[in-house]
């Protein structure tokens, strides 16, 4: 699947996003390792801090049938519809993919773009968080 393909299917996943309060739309796509996509939107909350990232969302549905140690790129876009500004995940986003990328042993690759999706950015995540803290860090072993 190429990059593209991940981003519009990211786009097609914004238009049910929950973002009455910001109206800010975000849409993920979540590329698995054997080709198969999760995809998720925010999902806002009139008590703000209880709101979902379209990141979050994507990997807990990913993680509900069991493949979150499957996740090898994601593609985030989100803003105003016909915004240039490209979006990236936010800390908590990058913590959350973190957490994918340290069970499964890959540097997920992160293809961030904006609502208009004239613009892309790609990452590895490693790049956007660096020193990132994880389950290798509490020597936890999840086999």
């Amino acid at each position: 699947m190429t990059p593209e393909q991940l981003i519009a299917m990211a786009r097609d996943a914004a238009v049910h996003a929950h973002a009455p309060y910001s109206r800010f739309a975000v849409g993920a796509a979540l590329l698995l390792d054997d080709g198969s996509v999760v995809t998720g939107t925010n999902f806002e909350n009139a008590s703000y801090g209880l709101s979902l990232c379209a990141e979050t969302v994507a990997l807990a549905k990913a993680n509900c049938d069991g493949n979150l140690r499957k996740v090898v790129e994601i593609a985030v876009i989100g803003g105003v519809p016909n915004g240039a500004a490209i979006v990236r995940p936010c800390g908590r986003c990058r913590q959350m993919l973190n957490e994918a990328a340290q069970l499964s042993g890959r540097d997920i690759t992160i293809y961030c773009s904006s609502g208009d999706a004239s613009a892309m950015e790609t990452h590895r995540l490693s790049e956007l968080l660096p020193y990132a803290f994880g389950p290798a860090d509490l020597d936890f072993n999840f086999t």
